[in-house]
Parts: structure tokens; sequence; C-alpha cells
């Protein structure tokens, strides 16, 4: 029944596809093909509920900001986090350079915007950047019960290629003393993580860990402390869908994160992770077709948290 619900809906959604448009400041990304739309929910009693092109491939990017911060504090703890990267909401699009009265400090950013995804990776301890980069891989790899996940080399090497303004971003915080170590080596660690391929149901297992505190489905195993998904999810509530996260939380209601790839990572705590993919973008850079599903989601399901 679950499973025909989700059908109805995605097919009932497919209508706002060709309102908005793929990505196209990543040259890889504009290849995508927009007749995608896919679900997964899996609920806290284990159970898996899938519609759509569920299994598709797609780059995970932005939504790795959730994964970032979480290693950042799996490393360091919520207090040299909190001390390094802001909580408070830019009001602005996801690349901006926020500074205020020439000043560049640490509480103008946070995690879910590119100059604070970029400075947390700085943060995530290893010997070199390879290890750093391999241990938010196999991170990734841990939420999503997937331990196939690999980067699309394809789309690393094009947001490489073009990643001009997160480079600025990157030496702007070295400036100011936000960020350590080699800019470009941390810069190549962002790339990559953003390059990390996944498809709805990586995305709704991740966003499972982060509703049931830190477990994995169908398991008893513990990943992360609690108190860091209180942190994330708090976070994601206000911050996750860029500037548009205050009419989301309107409108859906739920800790959520989006990517430009398309992705939508959804959480709703203590009752299910929810991963949504269609590559169309609306002016905000969410998913327009999937910021649809959640809407009538949410609203059918009273998912809100408010």
């Amino acid at each position: 029944m679950m499973e025909q619900f989700l059908e109805n809906l995605v097919e009932e959604c497919r209508g706002y596809i060709g309102e908005g448009n793929v990505a196209t400041y990543i040259p890889e990304l504009a290849k995508m093909d927009p007749n995608q739309l896919g679900i997964c929910v899996i609920s806290t009693t284990g159970k898996v509920y899938r519609a759509g092109e569920y299994m598709n491939p797609f780059t995970i990017q932005s939504v790795v900001k959730t994964i970032i911060l979480l290693q950042a504090l799996i490393d360091n703890g919520v207090d040299f986090v909190k001390e390094r990267i802001g909580v408070e909401a830019t009001g602005k699009p996801f690349d901006a350079i926020n500074m205020r009265a020439g000043s560049l400090e640490s509480q103008h950013i946070n995690p879910m915007v590119n100059m604070g995804a970029i400075a947390m990776c700085s943060l995530i301890k290893g010997k070199t950047e390879k290890e750093k980069f391999e241990r938010l891989l196999n991170l990734t790899r841990k939420l999503a019960c997937n331990d196939k996940i690999e980067v699309n080399q394809d789309v690393y090497l094009s947001e490489k290629r073009t990643g001009h303004k997160n480079r600025a971003l990157a030496y702007l915080l070295k400036s100011y003393g936000l960020i350590e170590g080699d800019v470009d080596e941390v810069l190549d660690t962002y790339f990559k993580a953003c390059s990390i391929s996944v498809n709805c149901e990586d995305l709704a297992c991740i966003g499972y860990c982060f509703c049931s505190h830190g477990k994995l489905p169908r398991k008893e195993e513990r990943v992360f402390e609690s108190e860091y998904a209180t942190y994330v999810n708090a976070i994601l509530t206000t911050c996750g869908m860029y500037d548009g996260s205050g009419e989301f939380a309107i409108n859906v209601g739920i800790p959520a994160k989006s990517g430009v790839g398309g992705g939508i990572m959804g959480v709703v705590p203590t009752r299910m992770g929810i991963g949504i993919f269609s590559p169309e973008l609306d002016e905000k850079g969410n998913s327009l077709a999937g910021i649809r599903v959640l809407e009538k989601l949410s609203k059918e399901m009273y998912l809100s948290i408010f």
C-alpha cells in the first residue's frame, strides 16, 4: 500500500518536470537526463519503500555537507566545530561570499554553504588528504549501508576544472585563518566529496541514521553519538535547503539537505529517512519536482516536526 502511494505520488509530480533546469555550471551535470524522479523511504520498523527511478545514480553534491559535518563532529566534538563554523542561516545562495564590515569570521558561515563545508574539510583528521577523504568516503558507505559507493570521476574532474568560485572562497577562508592545511589539497577533498555517486536508497539510509540518532537500519549498531544527530538535524532544519530553508520549513517541516545533482535527503526524527532524486532545480538550487514530492508526502503523512 505504501509503495503504491509513493508510485502515485511520483507519477503525479512528474508533471512538474520541465519547470526547472539541470545544473550547468558544472559541465558534466548538464548532461543529466531531466526526466527522472525517484524516491525511497526507510521507516524505523525497517521497511523499505521505493518508487520511480530510485536506483538511478547521481552525484551527492551538497548533500555530502551533512556527512562532512558529521565527520568533523566525530573527529573534534561539538564545541571545537562550533567555535570554527557558525550555525546561523546566511540568507544567501550556497556559493555566496558572506562577509560583514569587510571582515570574515566563523560566525558568518554555516556547515551547509560552500564556505562552511570547505572549512570543515580541513577539520577532518588524517595524515594525508588521501587518508582524510578515504575516511569520509568510508563513513558515507557505512551510513548508506553500501560498501560499493565510489566517486564519479567524470564529475570530479569537471568540478575540479571549473570550480573557480570555490577556489576563491577557499583562498578567502585561508586569508582570514579559517582554513587549515594546503588550500588546493582541501579543495580536492571537497570536489571529490561532492562527486560521490549515490542513489535514492543510499540517501534514505543516510537519512535514517540521523532519524534514529546514530543507528543503522535493522541493526542496533551505533555509528555515531546521539548528540551529533541533534546538532546536524537542527542545522539541516534552518540551513539545509539553502536560502529556501524557511519556506521549506513551512511547507514540508523536516530536516533535509539538497544538492545540485538533484538529490534531497530527508530526516523525519524517530520515523523515517527519505531519499529523493530529480535533477531539474528551482532558482534556489533545490530539486523542483523533489520538493513537490516532499510537500505532498509531508501533508499526507503528517511529517512536519512543527
